[in-house]
């Protein structure tokens, strides 16, 4: 099980965006209007993504409840 994500400058519909996802699980992007911002949000959100992952990992089910309440936690965290 995989993540990605992805720090985009100069978008058309704000300068700066996050991309991010899991691997057949989610898909979150997020917009911002500052480098500042968008590069401490990127490095916050990519802890948290690979905390989650590394929780589905170890998991005994396969990790899908984990990613399931996970991504739910992880959207609401960084809407």
């Amino acid at each position: 099980m995989g993540a990605r994500i992805t720090l985009e400058r100069d978008g058309r519909i704000a300068p700066f965006a996050i991309t991010c996802g899991i691997y057949s699980w989610m898909m979150h992007t997020r917009f911002f209007g500052s480098q500042n911002e968008a590069n401490s949000d990127y490095d916050s959100m990519k802890c948290s993504l690979a905390k989650l992952l590394e929780r589905a990992n170890e998991s005994t089910d396969g990790g899908h409840k984990v990613l399931m309440n996970g991504a739910s936690e992880f959207v609401e965290t960084y809407p």
